[in-house]
């Protein structure tokens, strides 16, 4: 029988599929990578290193319509814990069919989805009953059938439970456990990338990946139908360009500054502010702008104030 670890590269993943593999079991970690989370290289290189295959998972259309409207609700941002969970569980279910399902959740860890009632809920949905090990907590939780059939000794798992680490960073000490920091975990329980998250759910119905990655970059703007993304470094000018779709307007000062990128509706309004935008965060006090789908046109424009900008802001 092998062990299917839902595995983020974080800390606690790391440790429970060090404690299976101390059960004498092959493990399986399952990486979900979407546009909010993920990071494959990292896990890869982890796997190779503590000897368990990797299967890479990335998030499908579902995610997106679950993103819109959980069941469960958001978080403090556009973070949807429980529905999130409860989908990438359904989805290594199909993976790992009649093989053991393993989680790094801790009890009390995180108040969205880590409670016993959520843990209960969780199966629930799955129609798995005891039948998800969580060994960093195990024995403060009912016995799975795994302990029952004594394919998993019960005796060796942890009775880990609240927000507090330090227990799991000694762990990661005494096995040498490289992980990820949470610093760098899932961008939808940042406040910044959820407003824009927000509004581009609010304004647009069908969304693609570009749509997505373009949410990572830039100060984005929002005037009527219209959305401008205008670059803060050298790097993120780059993506824009890249970025950009087919009837998407570029704008450039005769100097330095940003790109700026703008999408909709390209009337007057819209123009001139895409133009000011780039004009204010430029390092010119008087130039005009080009602007265009090549960017061909110009226009002149004076260089505004912070106010007048910012009330267009997402």
């Amino acid at each position: 029988m092998l062990a299917y670890v839902l595995y983020s590269g974080g800390l606690d993943s790391g440790l429970a599929i060090k404690l299976i593999q101390e059960q004498g079991l092959k493990v399986v970690g399952v990486h979900f990578v979407s546009p909010f989370f993920g990071n494959p290289n990292f896990c890869k290189k982890i796997s190779r290193e503590q000897n368990f295959k990797l299967i890479i998972k990335k998030v499908d259309k579902k995610y997106l319509k679950i993103l819109r409207k959980p069941k469960y609700g958001f978080g403090s941002q556009m973070n949807p814990c429980l529905d999130c969970h409860i989908y990438m569980l359904k989805e290594m279910k199909k993976i790992a069919k009649n093989n053991i399902i393993v989680t790094g959740e801790v009890l009390g860890q995180r108040p969205m989805s880590q409670k016993l009632h959520d843990f209960k809920l969780i199966e629930k949905e799955l129609k798995m009953k005891n039948k998800i090990l969580r060994p960093l907590s195990a024995k403060l939780l009912p016995e799975t059938v795994y302990e029952k059939n004594g394919i998993i000794d019960r005796k060796n798992l942890l009775e880990i439970k609240g927000r507090g680490r330090k227990k799991q960073l000694n762990l990661a000490k005494k096995y040498k456990l490289k992980f990820l920091s949470p610093a760098g975990g899932c961008l939808l329980t940042d406040k910044e990338f959820s407003k824009k998250l927000k509004d581009l759910f609010e304004h647009k119905k069908r969304i693609s990946k570009t749509d997505l990655e373009l949410l990572k970059v830039g100060r984005h703007f929002r005037i009527g139908k219209n959305k401008i993304v205008v670059g803060r470094n050298e790097m993120e000018n780059k993506k824009i360009e890249k970025l950009r779709k087919k009837g998407d307007f570029i704008f450039k000062v005769e100097g330095i500054g940003p790109t700026t990128l703008l999408q909709g509706e390209k009337n007057k309004e819209s123009i001139k502010l895409a133009a000011a935008l780039t004009l204010f965060y430029s390092d010119e006090k008087d130039s005009p702008v080009r602007y265009g789908k090549t960017p061909n046109k110009k226009i002149r424009i004076k260089k505004p104030e912070r106010e007048e900008i910012e009330k267009f802001r997402i």
